[in-house]
């Protein structure tokens, strides 16, 4: 039976888990993933999991989370003057916003506390810090 492997475009189905249970991202209700193993698309440690998996094979993997969005870095959390957002906008906490910095680039950050003067940002992954639990279901090796 043939097995993933590096350079293979794969499709799976899969159920993301925190250690508490609770789900945060699952593929059942759609179409399955597809990416190429080892091509970097995909957080190391699900990538390194689907490697070597047969075709139609079950698993769940705890993957840690320096295999996965990394620790949470506190220097990502930063105040930012009100009046440096647009004049139109009103923020609130738990809202995502898309910020740009100087070379173009742009990244979700979520809005932590809303002050008078100031809002504090959070740039890290909402994943960021958490250990995660994938079922895997290896559907198509391409």
């Amino acid at each position: 039976m043939s097995k993933a492997q590096a350079n293979d475009t794969v499709k799976v189905h899969y159920t993301g888990k925190l250690t508490n249970g609770q789900v945060f991202d699952s593929s059942l209700e759609r179409d399955p993933l597809q990416f190429t193993v080892g091509g970097g698309q995909m957080i190391k440690g699900f990538d390194e999991a689907v490697n070597g998996m047969e075709l139609n094979e079950k698993k769940t993997v705890t993957i840690p989370s320096d295999e996965a969005y990394g620790a949470r870095n506190e220097e990502l959390i930063q105040k930012v003057p009100r009046e440096q957002l647009p004049a139109d906008m009103k923020p609130e906490a738990g809202q995502t916003l898309v910020a740009t910095n100087e070379a173009g680039q742009q990244t979700h950050v979520i809005v932590q506390e809303v002050a008078d003067e100031s809002i504090t940002i959070d740039a890290n992954h909402p994943l960021a810090g958490q250990d995660l639990i994938f079922e895997i279901e290896l559907v198509e090796i391409g």
